[in-house]
C-alpha cells in the first residue's frame, strides 16, 4: 500500500518537499518575504503543486473532502470580488463596455469551474 501512494503521488510530493526546502533556504539567507511568496506561487501555479496538494489533502478520510470544499468556496467569492472590484475601477474611469466584459468573463469562468466541478464528480475516472 505504501509503495501504491508513493508512485500515485511522488511527483507531488517531490514538488513540495522541494518547495518547502527552497522556501526555508530562502528565508534562512534572508531573502525578502516577497520575493519568496511570489515566487512560490508562481512555481505552485506553474507546476500545479496546488491541485496536488488539495488532492493528497482530499485523500484523508472523513475530513479531508471538507477541509478541501473549506478553502476551494471562499475563491469563488474572491474571483466574485474581484469583478466588481474591476467594475467599479471600469465605471469610474468611463469604460461601460470594459465593464460588460469583465463582468461577463467573470461569470463565465465561474459556471466553468462549477460545471467542471459537478462534471468531475458524475463522470467517474476509473
Amino acid at each position: 500500500m505504501k509503495n501504491n501512494f508513493i508512485k500515485k503521488n511522488g511527483k507531488n510530493l517531490l514538488i513540495w518537499v522541494t518547495i518547502s526546502s527552497a522556501i526555508f533556504i530562502a528565508l534562512k539567507y534572508g531573502i525578502d518575504k516577497k520575493i519568496v511568496v511570489f515566487s512560490t506561487v508562481v512555481i505552485g501555479v506553474f507546476t500545479q503543486a496546488f491541485a496536488g496538494l488539495a488532492a493528497l489533502t482530499a485523500a484523508v478520510p472523513l475530513i479531508g473532502p471538507f477541509i478541501v470544499k473549506i478553502f476551494a468556496i471562499p475563491i469563488f467569492w474572491i474571483i466574485n470580488a474581484m469583478g466588481y472590484f474591476v467594475g467599479a475601477v471600469a465605471i469610474k474611469k468611463g469604460h461601460g463596455s470594459d465593464l460588460t466584459k469583465s463582468r461577463v468573463l467573470t461569470v463565465a469562468m465561474m459556471i466553468g469551474i462549477l460545471i467542471g466541478y459537478i462534471l468531475g464528480h458524475l463522470i467517474p475516472m476509473r
